[in-house]
């Protein structure tokens, strides 16, 4: 179910960034060449399959990874409370502009226990000299492959960024592909306290996510 919710938010990221915003797309894209037919044949050819779609787990996976402190963490250090992955790099423009906003929404819904953590696919110093110079004030996972293999837990390759937001059961709501915009996080957020408050189901909150996101998503690109 989550992936089918998440695989609009894909598609619909993808075009916009490549159609709209070339210079900025941070998505890698590998087109399968369509099967010719043999000379002087009739035979149609065998068409090429298309993409899986992301297989988003249902529930956070056990993930663990070293810090910038130089201990190794799990994510599920971070139980009972509602959580933001956000999967960056250094040398990504769009991570970098998250920031900020990602050290508001930590101390705006500090009151709610929301922790956002990022996973850097990044050489360690790098990322602790980027941390340091810029103020990053939530924790920090490190790792190169095995940061790429952390994005395959949750379904994805090489698209940077992207931020997983769980609730405080665990259960991943939605995965949000592309730089993180305030109104997004917030719509996000706002479900999630009204699931972790038995006041909407997570089966009605994913549908409502994806809709809004779309909502927003298509209104900002009537105004670029």
């Amino acid at each position: 179910m989550v992936g089918l919710l998440v695989l609009s938010g894909v598609a619909g990221f993808l075009a916009h960034r490549l159609l709209v915003h070339p210079r900025s797309a941070s998505a890698v894209i590998t087109a399968a060449a369509t099967p010719k037919a043999p000379p002087g044949g009739t035979e149609a050819p065998e068409e090429t399959p298309a993409p899986a779609a992301p297989q988003v787990p249902e529930n956070l996976p056990d993930i663990a990874l070293p810090g910038a402190d130089g201990k190794v963490h799990r994510l599920k250090e971070w139980a009972g409370r509602p959580l933001v992955v956000n999967f960056w790099a250094t040398w990504c423009e769009p991570c970098r502009r998250e920031i900020p906003l990602l050290n508001d929404l930590r101390h705006e819904h500090a009151a709610n226990k929301l922790e956002i953590v990022g996973i850097a696919i990044d050489q360690a110093d790098p990322v602790r000299q980027y941390a340091s110079e810029h103020g990053i004030g939530y924790p920090l996972l490190l790792g190169e492959r095995e940061g790429l293999e952390a994005a395959r837990a949750f379904g994805m390759e090489t698209v940077l960024p992207f931020s997983v937001f769980a609730d405080r059961k665990g259960h991943v709501v939605t995965l949000k592909v592309g730089e993180l915009h305030r109104d997004e996080a917030e719509l996000i957020l706002g479900r999630i306290r009204e699931v972790d408050a038995g006041r909407l189901s997570l089966d009605a909150a994913r549908p409502e996510i994806s809709a809004g996101l779309r909502a927003l998503r298509e209104a900002r690109a009537a105004t670029d």
